[in-house]
Formats: C-alpha cells, structure tokens, sequence
C-alpha cells in the first residue's frame, strides 16, 4: 500500500499493542516498524529500472527478512530503551507483529510481494485492494490524528485505535468478499460465453473496490473486461488484446525482458507504436478502461527506449482523468 497507509497503520497498531506502556513513543517506533520493509527503495539508486522492478518487495518483504530484523531490534531497543513492562519478548512481539502486517498488506493488492525470498522467488499477490484505498486507510488515518492530539491517559485513545482497526480489518473482509463475488460472475459468464482460457485475474480499480478489472488469458492473448460487483446482466463485453510474443524476438536475450516477464507474471503483451516496443504488465489495469475499453494499460514499459521509462507504474494509474471519466466511473461502479 501507499506510505501514508503504512505509517498510520503502524501508528495506530502500536498505540493498541503498547501504548499503555510506552505513551505516545508506541505510535512512532510503530509507524517506524511498519514502514521498515520499503528500505528497499535505497536499492533504486544502483540499480536498472528492471532490476528495482524485482528488489521493491523482495527481500525486504520477505519472512526472513522479518525474523531477522525484529530479533536485532529487540535486542536493541532491550538493551537501549529498557521499559518495565517492555522487556525482549514483547519488543519482538511489538515489532514483529509491525512487519508482518506491512507484509500482509502489501500482499493485497498487485504488485507482488517476495514473502519466501530467497528460498522463492513466487510473488504473493491476492489482488484484493487498489494500492491506494481510502476506505481502507480513512479509518487508521483519523484514528491516528486523533491519537496524536488526545493526552496519553485520555479514556478514549483505546476506543479510537480498535474501533479504527476493526473497520479497517472489516473493509478488507468485504474487498475480499468482492472479489470472490466478481470471480464467480466471471467464471459463469465464460462459461456461457465459451470462452476457453487458461487462468483469469481479477484486480480492483483505482479507489474502490466495487467495480474490477478482468484479464483472461488463452493461448494467443487476453480477454480484457470491467466489471462491477452491482452488474446484472450475465454476460461481459470483453476486448482481445494478442500477446504478440513474436515481437520479442529481437530482444529476446535482453536482460530486462527477462526481468519483465518474470514481474508481470505472465500477464502480459507487447505491441508496436510509433517505432517503440511496448511491454504491458497487464496486472496493473487499463488507464480509464472503464470509459475506454481499448485504452491502453497502465503499465508500459518502452524497451526500445528505456530512458522514457521514468515512473513507469506510476504514470499510468491516474493518466486521463478527468470529470467525465470520473463520471463514467461512478456509473459503471453502479452497474450502469
């Protein structure tokens, strides 16, 4: 998820968890330990776009990278902020418990997350929230504000931080519930379309998690569709997009590529425009694909021109916004 989720997350977990021994201290070691596992972003400074492509979320989203980290903190917040009640066993409860929901959290939504690194290299992705959800985050955010205003033996501040964690643990309950519906839609109406395919993904769109994008992959390519958790009809307007995997075979030995295809899961396609080689991850969605179905994806990587790759994820995700496409939005949201 986004930062500022991760940061009040952590904030408010660590009034929970701590917060009557360590006062106002929990919500910032939480914070701090939460968000500890995008130290991984150091390692865009060395590295080829590819390759950061990899490292972001690797290791340091791994269950080893946790174990070790929080046996050293513990260590040393024992040893260096030595508290009563605060003793080795419950640092690394604290600050282990931080970490793995960093790791549970990112683990929802695209992008692929390196829970068994290095032993693995399979990318953990149950695609149940948009990287950034404010349904999800609102409820942590205020509590977290509020915690920080209210003085440490207020009466209230356990009431704020488990009522906000349990709406927030509720709308990822209900996320999920949403997507095993959409699957189900999905699944039927292949069925009675006859469309044979070889696996399907299902991923929420930009701020909610009512209306998905689909992409059903067969021998050649994919079908790519929208659909909301309020549609009715039983059928779904799909558009092909062919994989074009001949396209490749000149770079076929390019190390990127290597580092592309093996991100992207195997969702993806490549197509020609404009003189540039485009590689699409198709995982992140379509820019506006609900307005436009034959828009292209939000993820496009130049690979004839990797120097015009600079936010690649990032540029996509809000590209041609605009009032009538956040119109169109609410209403394909609705079913309509």
């Amino acid at each position: 998820m986004d930062s500022i989720t991760h940061i009040a997350l952590g904030a408010v977990v660590g009034e929970a968890m701590a917060g009557k021994k360590l006062g106002k201290h929990a919500m910032f070691i939480g914070a701090v330990a939460q968000s500890l596992p995008d130290i991984d972003f150091v390692a865009s400074f060395w590295m080829t776009f590819s390759e950061n492509l990899l490292a972001h979320r690797g290791f340091t989203h791994s269950f080893l990278f946790v174990g070790i980290t929080t046996i050293g903190l513990a260590l040393f917040a024992d040893r260096w902020y030595r508290k009563p009640d605060m003793r080795l066993g419950a640092w690394m409860v604290f600050l282990g418990t931080q970490m793995l929901l960093h790791l549970l959290v990112d683990g929802c939504n695209a992008y692929g997350t390196g829970w068994f690194e290095p032993f693995s290299h399979a990318r953990i992705s149950f695609h149940f929230l948009f990287v950034a959800d404010p349904l999800f985050s609102a409820w942590v955010g205020i509590a977290a504000l509020v915690l920080l205003v209210l003085r440490t033996d207020h009466p209230l501040r356990m009431k704020w931080a488990t009522w906000s964690l349990a709406l927030t643990t509720s709308y990822l309950i209900y996320a999920a519930y949403n997507k095993f519906t959409i699957e189900q839609d999905v699944a039927a109406a292949l069925k009675k379309q006859n469309i044979e395919y070889s696996r399907y993904l299902t991923t929420p769109t930009p701020l909610n998690s009512w209306l998905w994008f689909v992409a059903v992959e067969d021998d050649s390519g994919f079908h790519v569709a929208h659909r909301s958790v309020f549609d009715r009809q039983q059928t779904i307007d799909f558009r092909y997009f062919p994989r074009n995997k001949e396209l490749l075979s000149e770079v076929a030995k390019h190390e990127s590529l290597q580092h592309l295809v093996r991100f992207s899961q195997g969702y993806y396609t490549v197509k020609q425009k404009d003189g540039k080689l485009i590689f699409n991850d198709l995982r992140f969605g379509q820019i506006t694909g609900w307005a436009t179905p034959d828009n292209e994806f939000v993820f496009h990587f130049y690979l004839s021109h990797p120097d015009d790759n600079l936010l690649v994820i990032q540029r996509g995700r809000f590209a041609n916004w605009n009032k009538e496409t956040v119109r169109v939005l609410f209403r394909r949201i609705r079913g309509k």
